[in-house]
């Protein structure tokens, strides 16, 4: 249960860190962020164990860029209003 509960909120940091990254108007619930934020630290995961090994010392910064990308995915798909 505990592990859970750190998932969820780790995503929800790192999901709002990723929508911080990108300046503009975001209308995404808090279980959207949470989503981008866990899949943004698979994505920076994915990435640093290529980059960098076992060593993952930028393992946060990797996480907030993988949920920025996926932020700027989601506003591209979504139609615009206005």
């Amino acid at each position: 249960m505990g592990l859970i509960i750190g998932i969820v909120v780790s995503g929800l940091v790192v999901g709002a860190l990723g929508r911080l990254a990108l300046p503009g108007p975001d209308p995404m619930g808090i279980g959207t962020t949470i989503l981008v934020g866990i899949g943004g630290s698979l994505i920076g995961g994915l990435v640093g164990r290529i980059i960098f090994g076992e060593r993952m010392g930028p393992s946060m910064l990797l996480a907030v860029g993988g949920a920025a990308l996926l932020v700027w995915v989601i506003r591209r798909r979504r139609p615009r209003v206005g």
